[in-house]
């Protein structure tokens, strides 16, 4: 059985404050992007887990896919699967990849062998595999709080607008982002924000990783103005990066000013 996780990006972050757990509690909005990884389940005589396409960080045993077979095998004594993953969607990008992968292979694995689990309790095994799992279950426009796992639908629509999507060849830590991050309760609420016209997002929606990722990697914040140059109505950086995102009122074609970088373009 196929399936095709998408990925996502985050419209507005703020780092609200720290947990005694260590985590933090964020505020953002999650939005799907039909950008797709190709994720293959089978039944097997004895588990493997392959992929092809983009190159995984770290070694098969500690990948999210093979963590969540091992979840569900945990609790229902699941047989043996063959599990192969097409990575398209770039790693270490702030665009969810890894989670989506987790969270569909929570889905196919309920539908392979008929566990009859809900989107709740789907939710809550996906929240102990990574903090945007649980969005993926659905992939649904939602704002989420906690560590992102406390999930609400989101009442927008980008429907007909057309998303780029731009990945520079850096990795950005998260934990160093979390670290250069002052947390603090914004004066306007991002659903206050997001039920405006995008037009007024520039000036209000706000993701807080961008200031110390844009000091320590110039070039990630150059491509955000590169992106309002050609005429993007919002741009942003997505999670802690270091993808950039555009969101275009029409199709633009700008590949050639992001050469060398993992492009993408689509509408949404």
């Amino acid at each position: 059985m196929v399936t095709f996780p998408p990925c996502k990006i985050n419209l507005g972050l703020r780092i609200l404050s720290k947990r005694p757990d260590g985590y933090h509690d964020i505020e953002t909005c999650f939005y799907p992007v039909p950008w797709m990884d190709v994720l293959e389940i089978l039944p097997a005589k004895e588990f493997s887990f392959t992929c092809t396409g983009l190159p995984l960080p770290g070694n098969a045993e500690e990948n999210l896919c093979v963590k969540a077979y091992q979840l569900l095998q945990k609790d229902f004594n699941l047989p043996e699967v063959t599990i192969h993953l097409h990575k398209i969607i770039p790693s270490g990008a702030g665009l969810g990849g890894g989670s989506a992968d987790a969270a569909h292979t929570l889905l196919l694995l309920n539908q392979i062998f008929e566990l009859g689990l809900s989107v709740v309790q789907l939710q809550g095994y996906a929240a102990q595999l990574g903090s945007d799992c649980a969005f993926f279950i659905e992939s649904l426009p939602m704002l989420g709080t906690g560590r992102g796992d406390v999930l609400t639908p989101a009442q927008l629509s980008l429907k007909n607008k057309f998303l780029v999507l731009v990945k520079p060849a850096v990795h950005v830590s998260t934990a160093e982002a979390y670290s250069r991050v002052t947390p603090g309760i914004p004066a306007t609420r991002l659903t206050d924000i997001l039920q405006q016209d995008s037009s007024t997002w520039k000036a209000e929606l706000v993701n807080d990783f961008e200031e110390p990722v844009f000091n320590l990697y110039p070039q990630i914040g150059e491509i955000k103005n590169e992106l309002y140059k050609q005429g993007a109505v919002y741009a942003a950086m997505s999670g802690s990066g270091s993808c950039v995102f555009g969101i275009f009122d029409r199709e633009v074609k700008l590949e050639d000013q992001f050469a060398g970088m993992t492009y993408w373009v689509g509408e949404i």
